[in-house]
């Protein structure tokens, strides 16, 4: 059955929010095509009508996953205003962010796995990496004037491996440490 041009693009939209959310659960390499396709309601045939390949669909579902951390970030920091640094790292750092890998930071869930997988998908990467790192500037900045442009670099990276270790640990109660610990540190 073909489908008009406005289904074919929402059934593409689809698979791009599923892959987003299964690749950060399982990594790119834990999910098979079939799967990912019959997980936003399609069938396998349907991919290749909308993707070159399962990286062009990687690049693109990671592509929304940064675009909504991103947009979630610009709006925490709007609503909290001066407050801004403190509520995204208070935001960033919880045991609820770390048991949502699938709808959590991109970076934190598949970052390792972006570095191997070729060339192009680090740039993605790169992008969001630089954007996160601008909005946590502006942030740190409204706290303090002084704050510099590797002040937010450094929370960052802080933030994203603090995510990482406690997602790695199986005991909940030293994730919880893990993320407490960075949070004191961060808002010291």
């Amino acid at each position: 059955m073909r489908v008009n041009r406005t289904q074919a693009e929402e059934n593409r939209q689809a698979v791009i929010d599923a892959a987003s959310r299964l690749f950060r659960e399982r990594g790119f390499d834990g999910i098979g095509l079939a799967e990912l396709m019959s997980a936003a309601g399609l069938t396998h045939g349907a991919f290749y009508k909308q993707f070159k390949n399962k990286d062009d669909l990687i690049a693109q579902a990671c592509d929304r996953a940064l675009e909504t951390g991103i947009n979630g970030w610009r709006r925490a920091a709007a609503e909290a205003g001066e407050s801004a640094y403190a509520a995204l790292v208070r935001r960033y750092l919880t045991p609820g962010h770390r048991g949502r890998a699938g709808t959590g930071c991109v970076i934190a869930s598949l970052g390792p796995d972006a570095a191997r997988h070729g060339p192009e998908l680090p740039r993605h990467f790169e992008a969001g990496v630089k954007t996160f790192v601008d909005i946590l500037g502006d942030a740190m900045r409204k706290a303090d004037p002084d704050a510099t442009s590797d002040d937010a670099l450094a929370a960052f990276a802080t933030m994203v491996g603090a995510l990482v270790l406690a997602r790695a640990v199986e005991d909940d109660a030293y994730a919880h440490h893990i993320l407490d610990a960075a949070t004191a540190r961060l808002l010291d």
